[in-house]
C-alpha cells in the first residue's frame, strides 16, 4: 500500500510541475501549446470557409466546450486521472508478476523504422478507437456517459473536446494492453495523439472537406455530421460512422451511413431527453441515470 502512495504523491507532484512547465515553456514538443494552436487555427478556417454560413461565429455553449478543453485534456489529470492511471498500470503489473510475468511486449516495433514505427501506433490505435466508440453507442451505461459529447446541438471544432471525463478511463483503460503489447514509445503516441487530435477536430468542424475517393479511407466532416445526427434511421438505431480518422473501419464493418452531404442536418440527442445544458449537470447525468435516478 505504501508503494502506491508514493506513486499517488508522485503522480500529483510530477504532473503539477509538467503542466506549470506546458504552459511557461513553449515549443514544438509542447502539448499544451499544440492543442490550443490547433483549436485556434482551425476555428480560423471555419471563419473563413465555412460550410453552415447561418452558424454564429461563436455557436452556442461554444466558451462551455472551450471549458472542456482544459478539464478533459489538463485539469482532470491533474485532480485525478494521471494519479488514477499510474496506480492502475502498476497494480495490473503486480497482478502480472504474481504469474512471473515482468514484460507483456509481444511484438517489439523499436528496431523498425521510425515511419513504420508511427504507422503501425496509428493504425491500431484508430482501430481501437473505432472499436471502443461503437461501444459507446451500443453497452447502455457507456452510452450515459458518450451522450455528452453527443448534446452538443451545433457541430464546430469544439464539438470534439465536449466529453464526460469517464471516456477517457474507458478509452484509455481499453487502449492500454494492445498498445503495450507492441511496445509504444511516449514520442511515438505523442505524434500519433497530435495527429489524431487535430483531424478529430477538423471532423467536427464547420467546413466542408472534399476527399474524392480518400472518403472510403479518411473520416471528415460531411461523414461525421451524420454520426451526430440528433435522429437516427431505423437501420442504424444505435448509431454509425464510428471512425476518428479513418473511416475505413466503417466501410469494412458495415456501420458507414452517408446519404448526402446536408449541412442543414439536425444533431445532437432527441429533445425529449432535456439534457443539461451546463458543466456540472452534464457530469452527474450519467450517473443519475445509471443508478436509478431518471
Amino acid at each position: 500500500m505504501e508503494k502506491y502512495l508514493k506513486i499517488i504523491q508522485g503522480a500529483y507532484s510530477g504532473y503539477f510541475n509538467y503542466f506549470i512547465n506546458e504552459i511557461l515553456n513553449p515549443s514544438w514538443h509542447n502539448y499544451f501549446y499544440w492543442l490550443v494552436g490547433a483549436s485556434l487555427a482551425i476555428w480560423v478556417l471555419e471563419i473563413m470557409f465555412p460550410w453552415r454560413k447561418n452558424q454564429p461565429l461563436i455557436r452556442e455553449h461554444f466558451w462551455l466546450d472551450a471549458f472542456y478543453l482544459l478539464w478533459n485534456y489538463f485539469l482532470f489529470s491533474l485532480i485525478a486521472y494521471n494519479a488514477l492511471s499510474m496506480v492502475g498500470v502498476q497494480a495490473f503489473k503486480d497482478f502480472l508478476g504474481l504469474f512471473g510475468i515482468t514484460n507483456i511486449v509481444a511484438i517489439n516495433i523499436e528496431q523498425l523504422p521510425f515511419w513504420s514505427k508511427i504507422l503501425i501506433i496509428f493504425v491500431l490505435r484508430d482501430f481501437m478507437q473505432w472499436a471502443i466508440h461503437r461501444l459507446l453507442h451500443t453497452v447502455g451505461w457507456m452510452w450515459e456517459f458518450h451522450k455528452v459529447h453527443h448534446s452538443t446541438e451545433h457541430m464546430g471544432f469544439a464539438a470534439l473536446l465536449r466529453y464526460h471525463w469517464m471516456e477517457n478511463v474507458i478509452y484509455r483503460s481499453l487502449e492500454y494492453i494492445p498498445l503495450a503489447m507492441v511496445g509504444v514509445g511516449l514520442t511515438d503516441f505523442f505524434i500519433v495523439h497530435i495527429f489524431t487530435l487535430v483531424t478529430g477536430q477538423l471532423g467536427h468542424a464547420n467546413l466542408k472537406i472534399n476527399l474524392g475517393p480518400l472518403k472510403y479511407l479518411l473520416n471528415g466532416p460531411q461523414m461525421h455530421l451524420w454520426h451526430h445526427a440528433k435522429y437516427m434511421p431505423a437501420s442504424h438505431p444505435n448509431g454509425f460512422n464510428y471512425g476518428i480518422t479513418l473511416s475505413i473501419w466503417d466501410y469494412i464493418f458495415g456501420t458507414n451511413y452517408w446519404p448526402s452531404d446536408d449541412e442543414n442536418l439536425p444533431v445532437g440527442l432527441p429533445e425529449e431527453e432535456n439534457f443539461p445544458h451546463d458543466f456540472v449537470g452534464q457530469n452527474v447525468r450519467p450517473f443519475q441515470r445509471i443508478f436509478g435516478k431518471k
